[in-house]
């Protein structure tokens, strides 16, 4: 137990320093934004923020200077869709605040009173590159998996950063397992709920009865029944993808993105034309249920090149709390299977922040944009390489976690 503590005491002191002006000169700077890949690039960081990027930046009084020397210079990696921060252990009890047992609380359920930024695995995490994240519970009874939040990596008490992000959603054959097993049940009960959520108070308060939501569900999916929030989808299947196309169609003042669409390929061009975004994981090329007959590894690009606005992350049933730092990891299988590197980068890193509304504040290297910069020492994208330094909002985060503090502590060189 001392030794434990002695750990965490460790992890606790290795804080990040504070704010300060940094140029960061001669990188392979990625962009992600219309000046596109800058070789012998500069980024001046001022304040928490981007204050400049190309090349010869001049720097001010007083400024650090920390030279990239020809390697990579990215926006941090955002993974769009994980546990972290719910959980200490994923599958186990108290810790776990990711699963939710409760039908009167599914669509209330909300991710941002539960994050905990000092669980181990942020530590972990942001040394792999990834300063940002959007998380979620992973299960609930109802085909409401509640209100997902957008956070940072940097461990600060304040590193929430945007609560009611999103509102998860299971519509294909999950949702239909928990409305009693068919697809023909799932949608009207989708549309009650949103009829319930639309008309909260008043029919709740008037006593009409016949309301298929709890008053707290109705209150907490309100604003995205109308259209003032995103619903994450979970559905797999082509056919599924055709009849949310429709039903967004129908109700256009409603904001979709798909999770998971193994089959979304097949429809790319309609998923193009309705701007409904999809998150894929690469790797997802089983058919091992009947929804996902058509899985194949090469979803990704096909749906980039079709024009649809492509992230990617682990799939459904696979997000926990301590695989989001392979995101980069999954994107470079995507180039392995023909998406442009360019284009899987930014599905990493640009792509999701703009699909849960952050795009204005993080996922590029231009003027005012939240200082989150990673310097590589080779490709970000292959799994040999690794950071050198991460920066959230302008300070240097430590590349220090529970397992380095273990590995230096027991190395035989220390015996």
């Amino acid at each position: 137990m001392r030794i434990l503590s002695a750990l965490l005491m460790a992890a606790a002191l290795a804080s990040p320093a504070a704010a300060e002006t940094v140029l960061i000169r001669d990188g392979r700077v990625v962009t992600n934004g219309s000046a596109g890949t800058i070789e012998g690039g500069d980024v001046l960081i001022v304040d928490g923020r981007v204050s400049a990027v190309g090349a010869n930046i001049s720097a001010p009084n007083g400024a650090r200077i920390v030279e990239a020397n020809g390697r990579y210079v990215t926006p941090g990696a955002f993974a769009a869709m994980s546990e972290i921060g719910l959980s200490e252990i994923s599958g186990s009890g108290a810790p776990n605040d990711a699963d939710l047992d409760n039908e009167d609380i599914s669509a209330a359920a909300d991710a941002a009173q539960a994050f905990n930024p000092a669980v181990t695995a942020v530590a972990v995490t942001r040394m792999e590159g990834v300063t940002r994240a959007a998380i979620a519970p992973s299960s609930t009874d109802t085909i409401f998996g509640g209100r997902g939040a957008l956070v940072s990596m940097s461990g600060a008490p304040d590193s929430l950063f945007r609560p009611n992000a999103f509102m998860v959603v299971e519509l294909g054959e999950t949702g239909a397992n928990r409305v009693g097993g068919s697809r023909a049940a799932l949608w009207p009960a989708f549309e009650a709920a949103l009829r319930d959520a639309r008309e909260y108070p008043s029919r709740y308060r008037s006593g009409q009865g016949g309301a298929v939501l709890s008053e707290l569900d109705a209150a907490a999916l309100q604003p995205f029944a109308r259209g003032q929030g995103l619903f994450l989808v979970h559905i797999e299947s082509a056919a599924d993808i055709r009849r949310l196309i429709r039903f967004k169609r129908d109700n256009p003042g409603l904001r979709f993105a798909i999770h998971g669409g193994a089959e979304a390929w097949q429809v790319a061009d309609e998923l193009a034309r309705a701007d409904i975004p999809v998150i894929v994981d690469p790797l997802s090329n089983l058919p091992d249920r009947f929804e996902r007959l058509s899985a194949r590894l090469d979803n990704a690009a096909i749906l980039d090149r079709a024009g649809v606005t492509v992230a990617i992350a682990p799939a459904p049933g696979t997000v926990d709390a301590h695989q989001a730092r392979l995101v980069l990891q999954l994107a470079g299988n995507a180039v392995a299977n023909g998406m442009d590197w360019d284009s899987a980068f930014a599905a990493v890193s640009r792509t999701p922040a703009e699909i849960f509304g952050a795009g204005s504040q993080v996922g590029r290297l231009e003027r005012n944009y939240r200082a989150d910069v990673v310097i590589w020492d080779g490709d970000p994208l292959q799994v040999t390489s690794a950071p050198d330094a991460v920066f959230i909002e302008g300070v240097e985060q430590p590349l220090v976690s529970r397992q380095t503090l273990l590995r230096d502590r027991y190395h035989p060189s220390r015996r």
